[in-house]
């Protein structure tokens, strides 16, 4: 970063680094929830596995979740149970990321104090706006100090941090409005998360540090997690279940297996097809545009990159499948029951659909497959609250992400694929789509979606502004230029006739 900004930049930058550092020594102390021996016993197995601490410690922490939640499910009800979830949560973070686990303390407790002090109305602005300068800060501190770096600290479980506060800060909000009987229509879309009032500190750092969360998501509402807690989600008031009660054992044993499945797909796949530089991914050129690689065909560079992502992918869906195993072992994961006294499903805590997302025929499918509870985060608290701004949930899910310019040129461009998206939608399916599921139409669809969408996505992973460029000028922006030509194309076509109604 040195080489970007100017000089007087880079010392105003060091000197607000060096002043918050010197709080270090105050939250030192903070740090006492990890006896000594297991960061010893870690070191050890590091040693000997040969892999590094940081990675020890992420998957040491996610495989612990199974047996926190079955200490969980056996505790009473309330206020026992928001406190384990708090207290277990920030012994994860003091696990995984030391002495930073502070800022989820400091960001949850400042949050709060402005819901304490401000009316909804005024605290649905100020905690997100909030939240999102306490990530910021952090993507800035991170790209600074180690850039293109993908080191372990803070910002992961702050970006989960950030969209409960986020959500969270607009359920005060919409409970209010229901409550006056003003709810607008956004609140009414939302009123099955509406909180009616601010939760105890207790409840409320319950759900901010949720130890089955608190490393990897998923962020669901608040509403879920106090129905999980209080009971209210299996009995009824007078203690009565709502209905049969499901076993759990299936539904947390199908995302831990698949997660172990996934991480040795990831292990094995990512060492054939790396997409960065193996030796030294922060600051070698990245094998997708090494001069090896950029002397081949476009074809066979193509296909190198797109066994690259699709490996790089299980990585995430190892987190995600681990963490839903995590809530739905202690029913945090469970839906509840339907009027009939039936269960509604598992689909709380369920962050990803593998094979949808894998075999999407569309941006909208493929989007909602992958990492659901953001996408619902974005849909619920930005989307639909700016009146369906495309470019302002793009936009604020690249700045949520960070900074590295290859975020940006990733969401701005994913705008272009949905205009084409929208257009083939109009003008094309009335007249190929035989309503077939794997037909001919479909299957070029979910090509499509595939080939542009992994064109499109190879910045999210190369980061650098410069690398990313080279990428994609090795292919001549082709996937940039298809979609123009495409829209200019399909717009000439005369709309299909109108479906033809059905005799009665």
């Amino acid at each position: 970063m040195e080489r970007v900004l100017p000089g007087f930049v880079n010392v105003g930058i060091e000197k607000m680094i060096e002043f918050a550092y010197s709080f270090e020594p105050y939250f030192a102390p903070t740090v006492v929830l990890v006896p000594a021996f297991v960061k010893e016993g870690v070191e050890s197995l590091s040693q000997t596995t040969g892999q590094d601490v940081e990675t020890l410690e992420y998957l040491l922490g996610m495989l612990i979740c199974y047996p926190l939640g079955m200490i969980m499910l056996s505790l009473p009800h309330g206020k026992v149970k928001h406190l384990f979830s708090f207290i277990l949560g920030a012994f994860l973070l003091q696990f995984t990321i030391g002495i930073q686990w502070i800022h989820q303390l400091i960001s949850s407790v400042v949050a709060y104090a402005i819901f304490l002090i401000f009316p909804a109305k005024s605290a649905k602005t100020l905690v997100p706006i909030f939240a999102m300068v306490y990530i910021t800060a952090g993507h800035l501190h991170r790209q600074y100090i180690n850039y293109l770096g993908w080191d372990m600290d803070f910002t992961g479980p702050q970006m989960v941090l950030t969209m409960k506060l986020y959500s969270l800060a607009y359920n005060l909000y919409d409970g209010e409005l229901i409550k006056k009987g003003k709810a607008d229509r956004a609140s009414q879309k939302c009123a099955s998360t509406a909180v009616a009032s601010l939760p105890g500190i207790i409840e409320y750092l319950g759900y901010t540090f949720c130890f089955a969360t608190v490393l990897a998501g998923p962020a669901y509402e608040y509403t879920f997690y106090a129905h999980a807690c209080d009971g209210s989600l299996l009995y009824d008031k007078s203690g009565k279940p709502r209905g049969k009660i499901p076993s759990q054992v299936w539904p947390t044993l199908r995302p831990l297996l698949g997660s172990l499945v996934c991480l040795g797909i990831f292990v094995v796949g990512n060492g054939m097809y790396p997409l960065l530089n193996p030796f030294d991914p922060q600051n070698a050129v990245p094998v997708l545009i090494s001069e090896a690689m950029l002397a081949k065909p476009a074809y066979e560079r193509y296909a190198y990159s797109w066994l690259a992502l699709f490996f790089v992918r299980f990585k995430y869906y190892f987190a995600w499948m681990n963490a839903e195993g995590a809530n739905n072992i202690w029913y945090a994961g469970f839906e509840g029951f339907d009027d009939k006294g039936l269960p509604k499903g598992w689909e709380v805590a369920n962050n990803i659909d593998v094979i949808q997302f894998e075999t999407a025929p569309n941006l909208k499918t493929l989007s909602s497959a992958w990492n659901k509870k953001t996408a619902n985060w974005l849909a619920k608290y930005v989307y639909i609250r700016t009146g369906g701004s495309l470019f302002a949930t793009y936009g604020m899910s690249a700045f949520w992400h960070g900074f590295y310019p290859g975020y940006y040129l990733f969401f701005l461009s994913v705008p272009l694929l949905s205009f084409c998206e929208r257009l083939g939608r109009k003008k094309l399916t009335p007249r190929f789509d035989n309503g077939s599921k794997w037909g001919p139409y479909s299957i070029v669809c979910r090509l499509a979606t595939s080939l542009m969408t992994e064109y499109m996505i190879q910045p999210f992973q190369l980061l650098a502004f410069d690398w990313s460029v080279i990428n994609w000028k090795n292919y001549y922006f082709a996937g940039h230029i298809i979609c123009v030509v495409f829209y200019v194309l399909v717009s000439m076509l005369p709309n299909p006739p109108p479906p033809k109604k059905k005799d009665v």
